[in-house]
């Protein structure tokens, strides 16, 4: 059913979660998997122009670095995916209007992301990607909620 899988990772626990449920999906799928992560310019003030250019590089290494394992674990699965580190560079574009432009651009049947499933002022103060992935996303989304993020089971009373 699904043979182009878009997930985009972040190096969380719940993103790790999502990349191996897309990279199972994938194997059962005999799809083709793409692995993307965003760097996003952080908007600070530097004293100089250097050290701005240095944090960017950082991040960007960080990025790769990151892609890099993520390909790694996929490979021991037998999947070979593609990897694309993409970059904000303009002020106010949204982390989630890049991964769903990714996704568009590679045509992909199928957009993979963890969730924290965040809710109340946490969610609103943090913002969600998943949540502007799955209103914005033409593409089907599956959303891997986070252990974290999971409603605990009430205790049955003692006896």
């Amino acid at each position: 059913m699904y043979k182009r899988i878009l997930v985009a990772i972040d190096g969380s626990a719940t993103s790790n979660l999502g990349l191996r449920h897309a990279i199972q999906l994938a194997k059962e799928q005999y799809a083709q998997l793409r692995l993307v992560n965003v760097v996003d310019e952080v908007v600070v003030e530097f004293e100089t122009h250097a050290e701005m250019t240095e944090l960017w590089n950082a991040c960007k290494k960080s990025g790769e670095t990151l892609l890099q394992k993520a390909r790694s674990l996929a490979a021991k699965a037998a999947i070979e995916p593609e990897t694309k580190l993409l970059e904000i560079e303009t002020f106010g574009q949204r982390i989630a209007d890049s991964i769903v432009e990714e996704a568009k651009r590679w045509r992909a049947d199928l957009v993979v992301l963890g969730t924290h499933g965040r809710r109340g002022l946490s969610r609103v103060f943090l913002g969600s990607v998943a949540e502007g992935v799955v209103r914005i996303s033409t593409a089907p989304v599956l959303l891997i909620r986070g252990l974290e993020g999971k409603p605990k089971r009430p205790r049955s009373p003692s006896r």
